[in-house]
């Protein structure tokens, strides 16, 4: 087990015009179980193989516990490495998959054999020690090279979005039983995923990357609760955060023919902002009562999810936002009473529940 630390360590490939990971700093816990998550090309997967030494840092370094890896082959770093597509070895059974790696270590036979053995008692995978890959589905291929990883007893694990190739009901089960795993075996862990549910559930702290840049690293509430811009907000939670253009005026933020109230923190914090972006997640949402101000949108879909249902609905011209009619609005609704499709509804926001962001930067304007 080890700490883990990116000091500025950027990547640019060459006769790129940008760095692919641009100063990227982190410090990674002994034990943590970190995620790497983000949209195709914010340079998770690249940050990963950094560590893994199979990107070459072009500044900055990484350390693992104490010893600086920057430059190191990957074949020292003392580093396990699950990829998606599993990469196991089609003539080889299961059990001379995991103990391959140790093989060429020059782990003796029997040793080989005992962390073998208590890799797939760990994996529930003692039954398929003989087959081959070809013999096993999808999650069995999954644990067999995580067992792989296992049997090293590295510092640190990597995985990079292992769980891609499963299917949805899989990854589910998948997920909960290597976040399950992770805890047990209590070894640093960094894992890439482009799916930001896996990363809230999973992960004990979350780092979100856009265009090389590290955006935001924070538990997973916490990201969904006071995200730092607006691209972490619109990124993390399902469905997404619904954003509007709101205008500050003596009453509160005006966003169409809605008015959300602001506290005096809130006012303090605005300071001569004119216009805003609101953000309003689909739980902040509730129907407007007689004569309350809000909304008005037209039911086009519902997504009832048995505990759930989300209402997807496009603002009518009556929403009193300009150039929006049509925009799609998000709100969650109890299961047993959703609307039906085509119904016209007023919806106002909980104003202790609304984020707002600067329309320049796109940074968080109230904590």
């Amino acid at each position: 087990m080890a700490q883990v630390i990116y000091d500025k360590a950027s990547c640019v490939y060459p006769g790129a015009e940008s760095p692919a990971v641009d100063e990227f700093s982190l410090e990674i816990s002994d034990g943590e179980f970190m995620v790497f998550v983000g949209p195709s090309g914010c340079g998770k997967s690249t940050s990963l193989r950094m560590l893994a030494g199979l990107e070459e840092v072009s500044s900055g370094t990484i350390t693992i516990g104490e010893r600086d890896v920057t430059t190191m082959p990957p074949k020292d770093r003392d580093i396990a490495m699950v990829f998606q597509n599993y990469a196991l070895y089609p003539h080889m059974s299961v059990a001379d998959n995991m103990g391959f790696s140790l093989k060429m270590a020059g782990i003796g036979k029997d040793e080989r054999a005992k962390r073998v053995k208590d890799a797939a008692e760990l994996l529930g995978l003692e039954d398929y020690l003989d087959r081959k890959p070809k013999a096993l589905s999808g999650g069995q291929r999954q644990r067999v090279a995580m067992g792989r990883a296992i049997v090293r007893e590295p510092q640190v694990f990597l995985m990079d979005e292992p769980l891609s190739n499963l299917d949805a009901k899989l990854r589910v089960s998948t997920r909960a039983q290597i976040a399950s795993l992770q805890r047990r075996l209590d070894i640093t862990t960094v894992y890439v995923t482009h799916d930001q549910i896996e990363a809230m559930t999973m992960g004990d702290r979350v780092a979100v990357l856009k265009d090389g840049l590290l955006q935001q690293v924070d538990t997973p509430l916490n990201l969904y609760d006071t995200p730092k811009n607006a691209f972490v907000a619109g990124f993390i939670g399902s469905p997404a955060m619904n954003m509007f253009t709101g205008k500050v005026d003596a009453d509160g933020i005006k966003v169409g023919s809605m008015t959300v109230s602001l506290t005096p923190d809130a006012r303090t914090a605005l300071g001569s902002e004119k216009q805003v972006t609101v953000g309003i997640r689909p739980e902040a949402f509730n129907s407007a009562g007689s004569g309350e101000s809000g909304l008005e949108v037209e039911v086009e879909v519902v997504e009832e999810l048995g505990a759930d249902a989300f209402v997807y609905a496009s603002l009518t011209a009556e929403s009193g936002l300009e150039d929006s009619a049509g925009t799609t609005v998000v709100s969650r609704h109890e299961a047993r009473s959703v609307p039906a499709r085509g119904a016209t509804l007023t919806l106002c926001a909980d104003a202790n529940k609304v984020h707002l962001f600067s329309q320049e930067s796109g940074d968080r304007i109230v904590n």
